[in-house]
């Protein structure tokens, strides 16, 4: 016979404060780097630089099927196992632990393991959207990893991709797909009006505006959940570019969401989420509500954009 385990809502919502695991965090974020940046460097270009992110696996994070000639091949972060998982369509498999080590012995395990396999890459190794960075190849700083943080960072990013992805499915007008941008390391998905946008002013931190132009170059509703950063907690949050008149005011749900005029976004504290009576309830509403204020606000033609996803009857 076989058991189902029916997990609660605070088992599905783990907690993870900046303070418990900020210096893995670190560690992580470079290491997610160099695999993206490896992504980037190979894989065909995409608009809005999809072609560069990481995608949530039932085991961790993956760079999904990536060209290498008349081969293909993958990595993937296995918080399971605690390793990194390099396959090529011709069979040949390597791992390499994921363990205490610095950012430097991680990026030369990496890449001298692809050059074994028969992979060559070259990737820009300055980190990006980091104040301070160093090349990966000279940090011997950021050498954290501990497994139950590691562990723990998946399976909050499992929960988010869920809700994001059965949010995503409520559309039918140009949307990217529910992905992890190792830059700001954050996991995001964007809705489109459909309309260009005015040009980007720039002036992102730490990254080019020639980076952020493309980015933004059509009109967009975003929304995703980002583990934090200096006093900021992880949150769920959500914008728009070009952010329409009153944005900021509009009336969203639920009431522990509220706009951070330095981001100058929604922001939803996972730590109200995780301790809600229904936390999917609770994000559903969040990404519904500041999708309408981007949407109405801007005039989107939502009645051929909005989509109800087909019920049998």
């Amino acid at each position: 016979m076989t058991t189902t385990t029916h997990l609660s809502s605070t088992d599905r919502w783990l907690p993870l404060p900046l303070a418990a695991w900020q210096d893995t965090y670190a560690t992580l974020h470079l290491w997610t780097q160099i695999i993206g940046k490896i992504r980037l460097a190979l894989a065909p270009k995409m608009n809005h630089w999809w072609h560069s992110t990481l995608y949530v696996t039932p085991r961790g994070l993956t760079t999904g099927t990536m060209p290498d000639g008349s081969r293909s091949f993958e990595i993937a972060f296995d918080f399971l196992q605690h390793q990194l998982l390099i396959e090529t369509s011709d069979g040949i498999v390597r791992t390499i632990a994921l363990a205490p080590c610095s950012v430097a012995a991680f990026y030369r395990a990496v890449m001298s393991t692809l050059k074994d396999m028969g992979i060559e890459v070259r990737i820009w190794t300055m980190p990006q959207e980091i104040a301070d960075p160093i090349p990966f190849e000279q940090d011997e700083q950021h050498a954290a990893y501990d497994a139950e943080s590691a562990q723990r960072f998946w399976q909050i990013l499992m929960q988010a991709d869920r809700l994001l992805t059965d949010f995503r499915a409520r559309y039918a007008g140009k949307c990217s797909p529910v992905h992890f941008f190792w830059g700001s390391f954050d996991l995001a998905v964007t809705r489109f009006s459909g309309r260009r946008a005015p040009e980007h002013p720039g002036g992102v931190p730490h990254m080019a505006d020639w980076v952020t132009r493309e980015a933004y170059s059509y009109e967009v509703s975003s929304c995703g959940f980002w583990f934090g950063g200096g006093s900021i907690e992880a949150s769920f949050y959500a914008y728009a570019y070009p952010a329409p008149g009153g944005f900021k005011d509009y009336p969203i749900q639920p009431p522990a969401a509220f706009y951070s005029p330095d981001m100058q976004e929604f922001m939803l504290p996972y730590e109200a989420v995780r301790q809600a009576d229904d936390p999917e309830a609770m994000v559903m509403a969040f990404l519904q509500s500041t999708y309408e204020a981007a949407a109405n606000l801007a005039h989107w033609d939502r009645a051929s954009l909005d989509y109800q996803p087909v019920v049998k009857g």
